[in-house]
């Protein structure tokens, strides 16, 4: 260890009050060694808190460790008399509640344990849910706001909020926190001369608002020195009788004996640095997530061709009659984070659900731009809205003419997006298949919702991508198709040594001849092999490929993405059309 260590040099400058992360009670310890010997090496952290209303608040910051720290016991108490006292309220006197416990005690001393438990006021007021170890809001992306720490026998040793949290929370109550704290830094060194602490005096002294006292004793003067022994026991006492009964105590039925020594043998100095401190964890009177009150720090949005801008809370009106424009990359930005969802509702149009309770009703214009109602942004929580404004761009190519068909003139356009047709057209097939040939198509089930997250024309930016989108629509049917069962039902040569694929090209070529076949599973044979292209992506065919699956490599690639989409969800149509005896057309 170092001299700055046994000092806490860094830990006493740096209160709580400007620390990211609050400790609301605390009992860290970090043993090495056996305390009696040279080499040991102590470090303990104990905190408690109580918060305080302003009523209660000048008299609170005369309260201190012995009054709120981690000695403090946490606990409901019946009086006699009738009177209760919830584990919620903090009392100075009996009946006199004056603070609020945020974090309570349970302890459990028949299956063993100490647990503490987060005021479920808080946990509701913020909108909490328990992960593991953790609180999180999942209304705000699922941000870790609430923290424990356990022993290995599930024992509590830490529970911490993040200040920015905790702070609204004490905003919408009008509290104040008090925290009282110590730290205590021990080594046990040889000599004291031969140490980092050589040039060292003992020191007891005010620091950064709090009291340091560090001592250096002989290791023989603390756990050294003279002891003493006595016991005293009864003798009138008939073990062989049923029931005995005890009289009085007299000196003639009771016997003693004593003795006395020395502990000696202890070599070393023991090298102890404590720290003491309270401090105040302050509001500064806004309570956004808690009490609603307005946040200042928001985002501005681009809202007209010149490039001006307004304020996200001038356009959080639901008449403000104004339209945003985002890259299509925003739609996988906000996918990316847990809770979202893609929702489609006609071929241009669709809806990003989000955490925060919201359906941003959104369409894709003829720039391939997203546009979005001012007002639906606005309305979306802080962190949302910087996730849009990172996309936003000038107006270009119009509204949506399909969003503005829906939200201006009430009729929405009759078209299908083709990620839902895809989806629609595989589930008709399963169904036919098991109709007619009493197998099942699929070796196991999908969930359609959840897939379409990742089959969707907004992951293709790029080749890479493009192709791992082919990967996708492999995995979500060519993988899922049941090898077993179309054996079964193929009678080509040499079905044995056949993919799933051209098993059921085969069994489609017994009802529509092979060059039907083939020209039907086109599509899908493309997206196959562009799907061994994202794995090797110097193969030279992977342009073969891309063309085999009926893609305009001069459109952008959110339209590749589109037509590759289209392309093999006709395929999959055209398969179940042709099979089962349907007039085949297309799904336009």
């Amino acid at each position: 260890m170092t001299e700055a260590w046994i000092l806490q040099t860094s830990e006493i400058r740096r209160p709580f009050s400007r620390a990211t992360w609050i400790p609301l009670r605390a009992s860290l310890s970090d043993e090495q060694g056996n305390v009696k010997e040279v080499g040991y090496v102590g470090d303990v952290f104990a905190c408690g808190s109580v918060a305080f209303p302003k009523l209660h608040q000048e008299f609170a910051g005369r309260l201190s460790w012995s009054d709120i720290g981690i000695g403090h016991t946490v606990a409901p108490y019946a009086y006699s008399d009738g009177h209760y006292s919830p584990i919620d309220e903090y009392q100075y006197n009996d009946k006199e509640p004056i603070g609020i416990n945020l974090v309570f005690e349970h302890p459990q001393p028949v299956v063993g344990g100490r647990q503490w438990i987060l005021n479920p006021d808080l946990v509701v007021a913020l909108g909490l849910i328990k992960e593991g170890p953790n609180w999180v809001r999942p209304e705000e992306d699922f941000v870790v706001v609430a923290r424990e720490t356990v022993d290995s026998d599930g024992s509590h040793r830490l529970i911490e909020i993040k200040r920015e949290f905790l702070m609204d929370y004490l905003a919408a109550r009008g509290l104040s926190l008090r925290l009282s704290y110590y730290r205590q830094r021990v080594e046990n060194v040889a000599s004291l001369k031969d140490s980092p602490y050589a040039g060292l005096n003992e020191i007891q002294e005010q620091r950064e608002g709090g009291r340091y006292e560090l001592r250096i004793k002989d290791l023989a003067a603390v756990f050294g020195g003279s002891w003493g022994f006595f016991r005293m026991w009864r003798t009138d006492v008939d073990e062989e009788e049923d029931a005995p009964i005890m009289g009085p105590e007299t000196d003639d039925n009771t016997a003693s004996e004593s003795s006395e020594g020395h502990r000696s043998g202890y070599s070393g100095v023991r090298v102890e640095g404590e720290f003491w401190r309270d401090e105040w964890i302050e509001h500064q009177g806004k309570s956004i997530r808690v009490r609603g009150d307005q946040d200042q720090n928001l985002p501005h949005f681009i809202v007209d061709t010149d490039g001006s801008r307004k304020f996200s809370a001038e356009l959080n009106d639901e008449d403000i009659g104004r339209w945003l424009w985002f890259r299509p990359s925003v739609v996988t930005e906000l996918l990316t984070h847990r809770g979202f969802s893609l929702k489609w509702y006609t071929a241009e149009t669709g809806a990003i659900n989000s955490t925060s309770g919201y359906s941003i009703h959104f369409g894709i214009n003829a720039s391939e731009l997203i546009t979005v109602y001012a007002y639906d942004i606005a309305r979306l929580p802080a962190w949302e809205q910087f996730v849009w404004a990172a996309s936003n761009v000038a107006p270009e190519g119009k509204v949506s003419a399909e969003l503005l068909a829906s939200q201006v003139k009430a009729q929405p356009a009759d078209t299908h997006a083709v990620e839902e047709l895809l989806f629609g057209c595989m589930r008709l097939l399963e169904a036919e298949f098991r109709k007619v040939f009493g197998v099942s198509l699929f070796s196991h089930e999908i969930d359609d919702e959840a897939s379409m997250q990742h089959v969707s024309r907004f992951s293709s930016k790029d080749q890479t991508s493009l192709l791992l989108l082919a990967k996708e629509l492999v995995r979500i049917f060519s993988d899922r198709l049941d090898v077993r069962s179309l054996r079964k039902l193929s009678n080509h040569p040499d079905k044995e040594k056949l993919g799933s694929n051209k098993l059921l090209q085969s069994i489609l070529a017994q009802k529509a001849g092979e060059a039907r076949a083939r020209e039907v599973f086109a599509a899908i044979a493309g997206a196959y092999d562009m799907r061994l292209g994202d794995a090797h992506p110097t193969s030279s065919k992977i342009g073969e490929a891309i063309k085999l699956a009926g893609i305009d490599t001069t459109a952008s690639y959110l339209r590749q993405g589109e037509q590759l989409i289209r392309n093999f969800g006709h395929a999959v149509w055209c398969t179940g059309s042709l099979l089962f005896g349907e007039q085949e057309k297309s799904e336009g």
